[in-house]
């Protein structure tokens, strides 16, 4: 019986290149597997594929899932294709496998998280998440959370680890060390072929430049390039690149500042008004859960007492910047978007002198504040806000009440308001504070006391952010009954969207609407309710309210201004978006690829990127402006005025 075996491995054993092409082989097919289970799994963000173009999808996504694996595979690739004997050798051979085993199981489950983790940021994952985890993410507690309510992901990631090993087992190499002088000659020969095959399997082909993050928009349009790509491409794609690089779109500067000039200078005429602003940023408050705010019979949303405030507040189409929160906040607080792959915050330009609504304000004596119930330290806010000019940060420290604390993400939403509310009172005004919320965060945590208070929607975390809304209804009752009330501008706003149900909010449009509200007890706040308005609007509308009379820099304009143009630009998965006039422009730092009227075609099926030549020009040529501004501000630290 032992003979015989022997005799069926030995008829089954295979030289170095066939193992070498079938343990590709065995992982272009799992990678396949993975890429079908990440269709599946958010299906109700990509649906509406068409057979055809699902294909092409596979297609590139193939072509990608190559490239991957030559790129994490090239140190195995070699080891197994050196014309020399030793590669013969069983502990050679452990080492190699050893090495394939660990590479790859890293990389199958790297794509496995973002079958989750794609909802939260609807792209897939880049290098910038180290940086995210180094500046504080509270990953420690977060990951066994995530674990706990994903457990059918890390079972599938086991399953594929098992697979793999099992699968790549049954090949087995044929242990002929290589005789003679001519047959060494053939190896190295053998050997410079397979590198030069290795490189074009690395490039992705045979093409003038590498495939990259970009590339996977010729297989599929911007919401579809995630399904292309695989998440260990766009993690080693992004490893160690320039975050920026310059641009020149416009040669003369007069031309550039008149399309789009990131210096505001306000009316001087105008007496300064030493109001309190208050600024609360509201976790993942998606413009879908607020009934106030969508036009659609019968539904009532999630908020009744936000729903209440905004019949006495403004407000505008609001639109977030980001899809994460590490985003929102220098968007909200210092009018800086993220129009790179990595987050301000954690990138190079993180230490560049800057302008915020606290160090402007502090300029005209105000105390300025920021209040977070997470950890000290979450995703670098503490850092950024002392960079940004604030006095001071109270976090879940400052706090110091763990009685309080949901387990695993900080402070609860009710308590927390109730002390900030307090903590205002005892502030000398006038005074600048931003408070951000968390109930409304993965696990969607509510306080035992509340367990079936609050109704539950079609999304899990639609009962928290009824909690959060009624948190807020009670800060502001307790807020109301204090002597700085009637003298503060609120802005209530979001960081970023959630994951969505209703149709609309799953596009590329409806994927980042928040609400921007302003409201103001016994004033009569004015605005156009159909204005389009986005988070780094925010810092110069609270500006132009207060008549701010110095100039000072931000990518965004006052939503009070009617004469300064009103947009939305976003960047993600390595395209431009910008929403103006009606019309939304997909843009890939070179040339257009989509063009959509919004009101006509809220649900973005009809091109009209060769039809509308002349708005497509028009639209082109501001975002154009707005990219080598930022592009060019950030690179040189001139995110400020001259004098």
């Amino acid at each position: 019986m032992k003979k015989r075996i022997k005799e069926m491995a030995k008829k089954s054993s295979y030289n170095s290149y066939q193992t070498v092409l079938l343990h590709i082989t065995i992982l272009i097919s799992l990678f396949t597997i993975s890429r079908i289970i990440f269709y599946i799994a958010n299906l109700k963000y990509f649906k509406g594929i068409e057979v055809l173009e699902f294909l092409k999808i596979f297609t590139g996504g193939i072509r990608f899932d190559i490239a991957s694996i030559f790129m994490v595979n090239s140190v195995y690739i070699l080891m197994q294709l050196i014309p020399f004997n030793i590669k013969f050798t069983k502990a050679y051979q452990k080492l190699a496998l050893l090495l394939f085993y660990i590479t790859n199981s890293i990389a199958l489950m790297l794509n496995f998280i973002d079958v989750i983790y794609f909802r939260f940021t609807f792209k897939r994952t880049t290098s910038d998440i180290f940086n995210y985890i180094a500046v504080g993410g509270d990953f420690d507690k977060l990951i066994p959370q995530f674990i706990a309510d994903f457990w059918y992901i890390f079972i599938i990631i086991l399953v594929f680890i098992i697979a793999l090993v099992k699968i790549s087992g049954l090949i087995h190499l044929n242990y002929l060390p290589v005789q003679g002088r001519k047959n060494y000659v053939y190896q190295f020969l053998f050997f410079i072929i397979a590198i030069f095959f290795l490189i074009i399997g690395v490039r992705g082909g045979l093409q003038l430049k590498p495939i990259d993050i970009i590339n996977a928009g010729k297989y599929a349009e911007n919401k579809n390039v995630p399904l292309v790509l695989n998440t260990p491409f766009t993690i080693i794609k992004t490893i160690g690149l320039p975050v920026l690089r310059k641009k020149n779109y416009f040669n003369k500067t007069e031309e550039l500042n008149a399309i789009y000039h990131p210096v505001v200078i306000n009316d001087t005429s105008q007496q300064f008004r030493k109001l309190n602003v208050v600024v609360i940023i509201l976790e993942s408050f998606s413009q879908e859960h607020i009934g106030a705010l969508n036009n659609i019979k019968g539904y009532t949303g999630f908020t009744p007492f936000l729903d209440s405030l905004i019949q006495r507040s403004v407000y505008v189409k609001g639109f977030s910047n980001g899809k994460r929160s590490i985003e929102g906040i220098p968007a909200i607080l210092a009018g800086i978007p993220t129009l790179m792959n990595e987050a301000y915050i954690t990138s190079m330009y993180a230490g560049n002198k800057i302008n915020s609504l606290a160090s402007l304000l502090k300029t005209k004596g105000y105390n300025t504040s920021f209040f977070h119930g997470g950890s000290n330290g979450t995703m670098g806010f503490d850092a950024f806000t002392k960079l940004a000019g604030f006095d001071s940060y109270y976090g879940r420290n400052q706090y110091n009440n763990e009685k309080d604390y949901d387990g695993k993400w900080g402070i609860f939403d009710e308590a927390f308001l109730q002390n900030y509310a307090n903590q205002l009172n005892a502030m000398p005004q006038p005074f600048l504070s931003s408070v951000f919320t968390l109930s409304s965060h993965h696990p969607y945590t509510v306080p035992e006391k509340y367990k079936g208070k609050f109704k539950k929607g079609h999304l899990e975390i639609q009962e928290s952010i009824m909690y959060a809304d009624y948190s807020l209804k009670k800060f502001f009752e307790t807020a109301s009954k204090m002597s700085w009330f009637d003298s503060t501008l609120f802005v209530i706003t979001a960081d970023h969207t959630s994951e969505a149900y209703i149709d609309y909010y799953q596009n590329n449009i409806g994927m980042y609407a928040i609400p921007i509200i302003f409201f103001m007890p016994n004033s009569n706040l004015s605005l156009n309710n159909s204005q389009i308005g986005q988070q780094i609007d925010i810092m110069p509308s609270v500006l132009d309210f207060l008549n701010f009379d110095k100039p000072y820099f931000s990518f965004g304009n006052s939503v009070f201004d009617s004469k300064k143009p009103h947009f939305n630009i976003t960047y993600i998965n390595g395209e431009y978006q910008l929403i103006k006039d009606d019309y939304v422009l997909k843009f890939d730092g070179e040339q257009s690829l989509s063009l959509y009227q919004i009101n006509k075609d809220s649900l973005l099926k009809s091109n009209l990127i060769n039809k509308d030549v002349s708005q497509r020009i028009k639209m082109e040529s501001f975002i154009k402006a707005i990219i080598q501004q930022y592009n060019n501000s950030l690179i040189d630290n001139k995110m400020y005025p001259d004098k």
